[in-house]
């Protein structure tokens, strides 16, 4: 059975698409980018600002379908300048530091809203 998860506490979706659907124990979080939820605009800063608030955007969605970062199998990062990696990693590592999910990471044209990085997650209970 199909299951919408929507939450306040991560940005309202900018198209049409869902936060997360889950289904048969399996959550498919939709890219997060570094919207502040109350805002709704681009956190300031540069890569690490914007890769930890993509990060708590991502575990806002996994608490409100009852999920946390140790249920994470798999991310896939995206990345609008590859020179950005590093300093990405070193955010994104902070919430895995054992058993890390598996992971991709690519360079992109170009993001919404000119951001710097998405990230789209999979989690399993």
């Amino acid at each position: 059975m199909k299951r919408v998860i929507n939450t306040s506490e991560a940005p309202a979706a900018i198209g049409p698409y869902s936060q997360a659907i889950e289904v048969n124990g399996t959550l498919y979080i939709s890219g997060q980018i570094p919207l502040d939820p109350a805002t709704a605009t681009v956190v300031e800063g540069g890569i690490k600002e914007q890769t930890l608030q993509v990060m708590k955007n991502i575990g806002a969605i996994l608490k409100a379908a009852g999920y946390d970062y140790s249920d994470v199998v798999k991310s896939t990062c995206l990345l609008s300048d590859m020179g950005n990696f590093k300093a990405m990693n070193e955010v994104y590592g902070t919430f895995y530091l054992e058993n890390c999910p598996a992971r991709a990471a690519f360079a992109v044209k170009e993001l919404p809203l000119g951001v710097l990085v998405e990230i789209e997650t999979v989690a399993a209970k």
